[in-house]
Parts: structure tokens; sequence; C-alpha cells
């Protein structure tokens, strides 16, 4: 009976895995060989595994990830420039306390957009927030907010995102109010990080920018402080339509 009480005590506490374990133990004698202190210690560290991974499991969902994959996943095996001891000493420096920026690119196919999303999954993992976004679509989002009163809104709620990834970066040219509303994203990033994909090399940015100035100054505040991965290859996209199935072989 008192152990009853004690795990609706538990429930009313919310501390559910608690309150599982604490049945668990109840049921299974084995448990009263150990200490109260070792039952304890079962008891608190199934409440914080399953905090976070309820944790893990939201934040997720509101990073809008293109992909769920994880830098495990990552295949340094295929020649396409990416080294990877390189890559995984990005992974363990830290970055986002830092506040480094990582930019990916290469042509298309060769793996940027999973790379980005591997990173910014090991982010997440390690306590941060983030934001996967597609340039193209968050500049049209941009000048929507600014037309119907809510841009400062939504430029706090960017300035908020530990890790913001800025997919298909200048895709093309941006108009001189696209490049204007990019530099106030970036300029209140100055405390967090951005990882960014694009096809186009690096020192071929400023010219699709706009307005020289403030190309400069998207410049100066993306390239600050960052990393650069440069992908080379053939799209592993067609790679992978070119290649036939064992059941297409079959036919």
């Amino acid at each position: 009976m008192l152990t009853h009480t004690t795990i609706e005590g538990l429930k009313s506490l919310r501390l559910p895995a608690m309150a599982l374990g604490l049945n668990e133990q109840r049921e299974h004698p084995d448990y009263t060989a150990m200490s109260f202190e070792d039952r304890l210690g079962l008891l608190v560290d199934a409440e914080l595994l399953q905090r976070e991974n309820r944790r893990l499991e939201r934040t997720l969902k509101l990073a809008k990830l293109r992909s769920r994959c994880v830098v495990e996943d990552i295949d340094f095996g295929t020649t396409r420039g990416l080294d990877k001891a390189t890559f995984m000493s990005i992974v363990d420096s830290d970055w986002v306390s830092h506040h480094h920026n990582v930019m990916i690119v290469g042509p298309t196919g060769v793996g940027k957009t999973f790379i980005a999303c591997a990173l910014a999954h090991s982010a997440i993992r390690g306590g941060h927030n983030a934001l996967y976004v597609r340039s193209p679509r968050l500049l049209d989002d941009l000048a929507i907010a600014r037309a119907d009163g809510r841009l400062s809104k939504v430029m706090s709620s960017l300035a908020r995102v530990e890790v913001l990834v800025l997919d298909d970066f200048l895709i093309r040219s941006l108009s001189d109010d696209q490049a204007a509303d990019l530099l106030e994203v970036v300029d209140d990033r100055s405390s967090k990080s951005t990882i960014v994909t694009s096809q186009l090399p690096v020192n071929h940015w400023h010219e699709g920018l706009g307005d020289p100035t403030v190309a400069d100054a998207i410049l100066d505040r993306l390239l600050e402080r960052a990393h650069r991965i440069e992908l080379v290859g053939e799209s592993r996209r067609r790679a992978k339509i070119a290649t036939p199935s064992i059941e297409q072989e079959q036919r």
C-alpha cells in the first residue's frame, strides 16, 4: 500500500519514469539485494534519461531538419573531399558554444544538406536548439513578414536559434532588399552559429549578394570564425539512380 501511494505521488510530481522504475523494482525481487542508494540512483537515472529523450524529440521536431541523419551515418569512404579527421575535429570542438559557423560548399548531390543536418543533429544532442531553412524560402518569408507587419517578430525568433541551417545559399543572386534582410539575420547571430550550404564557391559569394557594401558586411559576419568544408565529385543522387537494384537486374 505504501509503495502504491509513493508511485502515485511520483506521478503527481511528474516523475513518470521514476514511478515506472519503482513499480518494476517492486515486481522484481532481485532489486532487494541492492542498497537504497543504488536503487534510488537507478530511478533518478531513468527519469533523467526519459526527460533527455523527450527534449531531444521535441527539439528535433522544432528544428525541421530535412534529414534525421546523425554524424555516425556519414560515409567517409567515398571520394568527395570530406576528411574524417578534419570533420570530427569540428564536431568535437564545441563549435556551437564558441559561436563558430560552418560553410559547406560543393556541386549538387554530393551530400551538403546531409552533412549540415548531421551537424545540427549533433548540436541538438549536445543540448542546443536548431532550425533548418532553405535560403530562398527564408527570404520569401521575410518579405511576406515585412508586408504584414511580422518582420520584427520573425527576426527575433531567428535570433534565438542557436544553430541555423541555411541550405541552398545563393542558388540565385539576391536583390538589394533580400541582401538587406539577410544582413539583419546574420547580424543578429554574432553569439550564435550558422551552417551554410551552397553550390557556389565561397570566393564567388560576394558577387551574388547585391550591393557591395552589404555583401562585405554579410561575408564578414558569416566567414568570421568559420569552418569550411569543400566537397567535390559527382552527384550521389545520380549514382543511386544509375545503379540498378538487384530486382531490376533480375528483370
